[in-house]
């Protein structure tokens, strides 16, 4: 197995672990094409202004994402599991 398809069977094991690792990337993907695009239509704004507005946007994204995923992952382990664990301990055997 070469170390393209080990890296790619890991991005995809990571991906199915956290789904909001490729949600995440896909909107900071997003929100960097879309500015990148409005950029010839700017108006008055400075170059610098208007990629620091990118940057402070995408950014919030990926944040956003990673805080959803910590939470998703919370309730999985804090929430989810200890109901699954006194469903399995209560039905009769």
């Amino acid at each position: 197995m070469s170390s393209y398809e080990e890296s790619e069977s890991k991005f995809w094991r990571k991906a199915k672990e956290n789904p909001f690792v490729p949600v995440g990337m896909a909107g900071f993907v997003a929100i960097v094409g879309y500015r990148l695009m409005k950029m010839k239509s700017r108006g008055d704004t400075k170059m610098s202004v208007h990629l620091i507005h990118m940057r402070v946007a995408a950014q919030g994204f990926v944040v956003g994402a990673m805080t959803v995923g910590v939470l998703f992952s919370m309730y999985r382990e804090y929430f989810a599991k200890p109901i699954e664990q006194e469903q399995k301990a209560t039905q009769p055997k």
